[in-house]
């Protein structure tokens, strides 16, 4: 059961990831429609993800955050590689295959660009994409974000080499 919210949203709130909601997680990153995109074809055992849990969501220096929809987990977003020197953080995020197209994604991301430049101060935030996956380019780019380069050729999936897109969004394009 996810924890306590700590962003609310209209369509979506960000609660607390707890040890109680690993599997969960475990079996979104297992799921071939979502790993696929992930940048990672390892498969994940329990025990992966609890190193997850304690190694990265308990971390400092980085947030995990479930998406959540009326209490019930929808996907899980986060603010990785937070770098206050320079003020830039990563944003990563995927949604369960089964509530695609509802706007969680999308609603989840523009509440944590809201506290990383509002409430963390960051100057920068970025993304990556694969050019194969157009519906995580059109979350980005609903909030603001521009594709800044491509790594050419740079993923493998399905047997075959693909391009990575890097977004991204300035405080001051808000």
């Amino acid at each position: 059961m996810p924890g306590p919210a700590f962003l609310r949203g209209d369509t979506v709130d960000l609660h607390t990831v707890e040890e109680d909601d690993l599997p969960f997680l475990h079996r979104l990153v297992n799921d071939p429609r979502v790993w696929r995109s992930l940048f990672n074809a390892d498969p994940q055992t329990m025990a992966d993800e609890q190193a997850f849990y304690e190694n990265v969501v308990t971390a400092d220096g980085e947030v995990h955050l479930l998406i959540c929809d009326d209490g019930d987990p929808v996907g899980i977003i986060g603010l990785n590689s937070i770098d206050p020197s320079w003020g830039i953080a990563e944003v990563g995020y995927y949604v369960d295959p089964d509530a695609h197209g509802q706007g969680y994604a999308t609603a989840a991301v523009a509440l944590l660009v809201e506290y990383a430049f509002d409430q963390r101060r960051l100057e920068k935030l970025k993304a990556d994409a694969l050019a194969t996956n157009e519906a995580s380019q059109r979350v980005l780019e609903k909030n603001g974000f521009v594709e800044e380069g491509r790594f050419r050729e740079h993923g493998y999936v399905d047997g075959e080499r693909v391009d990575v897109v890097r977004y991204g969004l300035l405080a001051s394009d808000r």
